[in-house]
């Protein structure tokens, strides 16, 4: 796999959200290909340390033109050296694969995600096979070369994190919130939290955010997750405090860390954008229109947002919605992407993969919601 940078660098380079746009932009080629080096590299006799791909077209960013004739050297499994193919310098017996008419590309960040379905909820006890199975459905397979868990377990989530920069394991470099800040568990994780015997206590004060976060810095988290706004059920929604979430960012921006934020309706935006937080994790399902002088307040903020717009979909079909409520839904979140799209607003791509699959463990199902 591509060497990934070192932490520390990562969290300094995240210290704002403008930068994690700036450096998302700025990815290149040695990110590239883990899904497919995984795959050719596993096929290799043992002795093979060298890879050369020849003649592709090489997009090595979203930014920059493509390598209309380009190859990549690896050894092993490490890329050396990315360019047009006459200045690659290839060894004598290196394994040497064709890509003439094939697209390489750069990998793919994917912001949301969860660490959380059944088959990821007990890492050490589960096997290399089981966890690669489980990787290469939720990640590997749609090129996912860098993931953002923005709520999970965090001791279970460090863990695939340790046994996959190992190399023991085939997968993405994950990033994690661990536990999230809310002052209630949200009504749609209730049954499964308990199914499962998970604890994740309510914060009702700024000192427990303070040590909540504290904690999570201490163990290597990088990021943490407000529910400014947790769903209950019908119009009901129970709104974090502005104090919990201020003492919140205030201390992850301390320790260098993103703040996402769930919102859920007008008052969970509002507590995101009055405290500071970096990222709205979705569009905004019980909100008003968006208007233009409210989108200017998001970017004013410094706001990027991750749509998630096939959430919507898969929990209006989870609900049995009729055809024409769940398009006037649907039509609702992509209104709100699109104002916020053409006012210049940063929109990040995450797929909210981990809860579209908890409790269904279904490789299907985590197929079908790419394909949609």
């Amino acid at each position: 796999m591509p060497t990934p940078r070192g932490r520390d660098d990562f969290k300094r380079s995240f210290e704002t959200i403008a930068l994690l746009t700036s450096y998302i932009a700025d990815m290149r080629i040695r990110l590239a290909l883990v899904l497919l080096l995984t795959l050719v590299l596993a096929s290799l006799p043992s002795r093979a340390s060298d890879l050369a791909l020849t003649a592709g077209k090489i997009y090595p960013s979203p930014t920059d033109p493509p390598i209309e004739d380009g190859s990549i050297l690896v050894h092993d499994g490490h890329i050396l050296a990315v360019g047009p193919s006459p200045t690659i310098k290839i060894p004598r017996d290196a394994t040497v694969i064709n890509c003439k008419g094939l697209v390489v590309t750069g990998g793919f960040w994917n912001s949301h995600v969860h660490i959380f379905t059944p088959g990821l909820l007990h890492i050490r006890d589960s096997s290399a096979q089981e966890l690669d199975e489980q990787m290469d459905v939720m990640f590997n397979r749609w090129g996912f070369t860098t993931v953002f868990d923005i709520a999970s377990l965090l001791d279970n989530t460090l863990t695939l994190r340790r046994r996959i920069d190992s190399n023991e394991l085939r997968g993405p470099r994950i990033l994690t919130t661990g536990e999230p800040i809310w002052t209630i568990e949200p009504v749609y994780v209730r049954d499964f939290l308990k199914e499962n015997q998970i604890r994740i206590a309510n914060t009702e004060t700024p000192e427990q955010a303070i040590a909540l976060i504290r904690d999570h810095a201490a163990k290597g988290a990088d990021g943490i997750k407000l529910f400014t706004g947790s769903y209950q059920g019908g119009n009901n929604v129970a709104v974090l405090p502005l104090a919990v979430a201020k003492a919140a960012v205030q201390e992850a921006h301390r320790h260098h860390m993103l703040v996402f934020a769930h919102p859920q309706n007008l008052n969970g935006v509002t507590v995101a954008i009055e405290s500071g937080v970096d990222v709205l994790a979705h569009t905004v399902p019980q909100s008003p229109p968006w208007t233009p002088d409210f989108v200017s307040r998001l970017k004013r903020a410094n706001m990027a947002l991750i749509p998630t717009l096939t959430l919507f979909d898969f929990e209006a079909r989870k609900e049995n919605d009729s055809d024409q409520a769940r398009d006037a839904w649907i039509t609702k979140m992509v209104a709100e992407l699109r104002v916020y799209s053409q006012a210049g607003g940063d929109v990040l791509f995450g797929t909210d993969i981990g809860y579209i699959v908890t409790g269904r463990n279904s490789p299907r199902r985590s197929e079908q919601f790419f394909s949609d």
